[in-house]
């Protein structure tokens, strides 16, 4: 089957689906999900000359985001891997060895903590590198298909993120939604799972959090590396 036809064809099941599901179907630049991102660009063109760090900025999908705040002092695309619109290569969990303390105004990050063997020990790195007062901005999924492996570690509810960003952290959550509502239906007979069909279940989390001081390092400490954990790597998929 050429692509022409097996494009035309997804796109009529899609159609079909859509249809199917009618009364559920939102426009999606009304969940509450992107008007967290939009809430975030405000905050971002309220600071002058920014200095701004993305996690995650390699492009393999084709979106670019280094134009979404223009007038920054610098940018900063940092990855695991190298490729277009990265800058620094590294492991998120060592941040602070790449950067020096209180450098960033405003860092952020999409689809990137599910990726991340150890979410806590990131937190903190980034906590490092922010200047008090800075915003930290994340995207991820509470439900999503299991997606690059063998580097797909964790989904996030939205009650997670209270644990990760607190007074302990040195952060206060700004805003904190999720979105992108789907339907899920249970392909076995387990009493139990045969009514989800009936409940909206979430794909997108977002927030926006605020660093309001250094993070408790008497009581906070995971000295671990990811090495001494898991022997893999995110899979390279070239830009």
């Amino acid at each position: 089957m050429n692509l022409t036809l097996s494009g035309f064809l997804k796109a009529l099941y899609f159609k079909f689906i859509d249809l199917l599901h009618f009364p559920f179907v939102k426009k999606g630049k009304f969940d509450p999900y992107h008007h967290i991102y939009n809430e975030f660009l405000l905050i971002g063109e309220s600071i002058p000359s920014p200095v701004i760090l993305e996690i995650g900025s390699r492009n393999v999908t084709g979106i670019s985001r280094r134009d979404i705040f223009p007038r920054y002092k610098e940018y900063v695309g940092f990855d695991i891997l190298p490729g277009e619109a990265v800058d620094v290569v590294g492991d998120i969990h060592k941040l602070s060895d790449y950067f020096t303390s209180e450098y960033f105004d405003i860092v952020y990050s999409i689809s990137v903590f599910e990726h991340l063997l150890f979410p806590w020990k990131a937190v903190l790195e980034i906590n490092k590198v922010m200047k008090t007062g800075g915003y930290f901005h994340i995207s991820t999924h509470p439900v999503w298909p299991e997606h690059e492996m063998p580097w797909d570690f964790w989904r996030f509810p939205k009650n997670g993120f209270y644990a990760l960003f607190n007074k302990y952290t040195g952060f206060e959550i700004v805003s904190l939604t999720e979105g992108l509502p789907c339907k899920a239906y249970s392909l076995v007979d387990d009493p139990p799972t045969r009514g989800i069909w009936f409940r909206n279940i979430n794909q997108g989390v977002s927030l926006i959090v605020k660093k309001i001081g250094n993070y408790r390092s008497d009581l906070l400490k995971w000295e671990i590396d990811i090495s001494d954990v898991v022997n893999t790597m995110y899979p390279d998929k070239k830009s």
